[in-house]
């Protein structure tokens, strides 16, 4: 038999013929396995090498050489029989409906997400097959869908088959149609969708419109919803949440037969001025991709820290934060965990930013062990419960998920009230046996009623002034970033944490002095951030006292 175009990939990978990534390798041998052994599903190669058969056939070059037959690399054509070839053995549907791949720019999406859908539409045997190209904004979605009608303009054959309507691609044949389609469009709850091609899922903050999708695919026998991305600066959306779910499939800790990823990165961020480490992050190096501009580009982000992270981003699909943000996403990412109960915790120092009371706020608490260098953190936030469902929208993260999970409180009405935080730190001594022997605060918020209130639970002297200015905050920041990086600060892989962390930026004074700021992007919020740098600065002017408590 002759060897699929599985094997082969396969072979070169593993040999080091092709320098490949742990995510390929692994689902690569994932495949092999399920080649060499099947079970509930197996191997057809006639579909699987009916869409590689079709596009290289059919399917023209639109840029470049235009009508110039469109020639598949080997990554591209494993990937297609990877996808199409392995079938339910009763039904003989496909097993495979969901595709996330993750490659650097200029890597070949647009063209084959084009093919891919003209497919789709015309030679899946799908009668009526509704194909959508989906994206954030509609201009992003028409670059598919104006790629796939230039394709179609270069192939006879295809011209014969499909036609342009106002706002779509239509079929007669099979009576199918190819339409590009937005979040901001309105009907999306009612698509039939055969097919679907989410442009850039990295650029989407809100999940809606994958959710929409997915569920809008029920009534088909064969769907299949391909995203095809590069990694992106915007955190904790449905790309991460993606990301995180292909990573438990690949490492085996989820079983779904029906999704299946190829994350083409960098092992290491210190790879990226690595030549021979390019490719696996860019799979069409060489052919696809000139080699000559991504190194023009890395050359540009060795003398520009600034346009670093985009090159690491968009390039090598690291996970980092904009160049205006203070910590890099390696620096304060941290997904060590802990149970309050199991660590013996005795006190605690904290600190707590309300804010505008319309708005969220957050409380820490930061514990340490004898003969253990790391802090430990517990958070919580408030949010007003008039605006929970409102500020969700406006900021793009999950509220009310968090909610559920613990990690937000909602306040009733249409303020966040003072008092809950000053119950939450009763809380931790009530429950779980955490002494606050300081509490840091910013007087700006703080009117004399709540701090006596403080002080007639804790005691007179246990809350502390903290001015939010560069001679204060600067020397505990610089501790803080450099602590992160080393991953001392533990804060239980808590999202909300994290993203108030990575949303933080600074204001820095003639003399190198920083304090934190808010971005320009009023939605991206840093309360957490600030809160925890306000208890920061208090655990180190106290520390000897503290350790010697512990």
């Amino acid at each position: 038999m002759i060897p699929t175009y599985i094997e082969e990939y396969y072979d070169a990978i593993m040999s080091g013929d092709i320098n490949a990534c742990k995510r390929i390798k692994q689902v690569y041998s994932m495949l092999y396995k399920q080649l060499k052994h099947p079970g509930k599903y197996v191997y057809d190669n006639d579909l699987a090498n009916l869409p590689i058969e079709f596009i290289e056939r059919f399917c023209k070059q639109a840029q470049g050489v235009a009508g110039r037959p469109l020639e598949l690399m080997l990554f591209q054509k494993a990937k297609f029989q990877a996808v199409f070839g392995f079938v339910d053995a009763k039904t003989h549907f496909r097993k495979v409906d969901e595709v996330l791949d993750i490659r650097g720019r200029k890597n070949g999406k647009t063209t084959e997400n084009a093919a891919t859908s003209i497919f789709l539409t015309v030679g899946d045997g799908e009668a009526a097959a509704e194909s959508y190209f989906l994206a954030t904004k509609k201009e992003q979605s028409l670059k598919g869908f104006n790629e796939a009608w230039n394709m179609v303009k270069q192939s006879k054959e295809l011209r014969r088959i499909l036609r342009k309507r106002k706002s779509d691609l239509y079929c007669e044949m099979t009576l199918g149609f190819i339409q590009a389609l937005s979040s901001n469009d309105n009907g999306l709850d009612g698509l039939n969708v055969h097919s679907a091609i989410i442009d850039e899922l990295a650029a989407i903050k809100k999940r809606d419109l994958y959710d929409l999708i997915k569920q809008g695919t029920s009534s088909r026998r064969q769907p299949l919803i391909n995203c095809i991305t590069t990694n992106g600066f915007v955190r904790h959306s449905i790309y991460d949440s993606q990301y995180e779910y292909a990573c438990k499939v690949l490492d085996g800790k989820i079983d779904d037969p029906s999704f299946l990823a190829f994350i083409y990165e960098l092992d290491d961020k210190d790879e990226w001025d690595n030549e021979e480490m390019w490719i696996k992050a860019n799979p069409g190096l060489d052919f696809i991709k000139d080699r000559e501009k991504l190194r023009a580009n890395v050359n540009k982000a060795k003398e520009d820290p600034a346009f670093k992270p985009t090159v690491l981003v968009k390039d090598f699909n690291m996970t980092e934060n904009a160049a205006t943000r203070w910590l890099r996403w390696d620096e304060l990412n941290n997904e060590e965990t802990f149970a309050v109960a199991d660590m013996g915790f005795r006190y605690g120092i904290g600190g707590f930013d309300l804010a505008e009371t319309t708005d969220l706020a957050a409380a820490k608490a930061a514990m340490m062990k004898k003969d253990d260098p790391k802090v430990y953190w517990k958070s919580m936030y408030w949010i007003p419960e008039a605006l929970l469902e409102k500020k969700e929208l406006m900021d793009s993260v999950p509220y009310q998920l968090w909610e559920k999970q613990d990690l937000i409180r909602v306040c009733e009405g249409n303020r966040v009230n003072p008092y809950d935080m000053l119950k939450w730190y009763m809380e931790l001594q009530e429950n779980d046996g955490i002494n606050m022997l300081y509490i840091g605060y910013d007087p700006w918020h703080v009117d004399e009623s709540l701090l006596q209130a403080y002080e007639n639970y804790f005691g007179k002297n246990v809350m502390i002034e903290v001015r939010q200015g560069p001679y204060t905050l600067s020397v505990p920041m610089k501790e803080f970033k450099a602590e992160l990086d080393a991953d001392i600060h533990v804060y239980n892989n808590n999202p909300v944490d994290k993203w108030c962390l990575s949303n933080l930026e600074i204001k820095t004074d003639i003399n190198g002095n920083i304090q934190p700021i808010k971005g320009m992007d009023s939605t991206q919020r840093i309360d957490g951030a600030v809160a925890q740098i306000i208890a920061k600065v208090i655990l180190r002017d106290k520390m000897a006292e503290y350790e010697n408590m512990i």
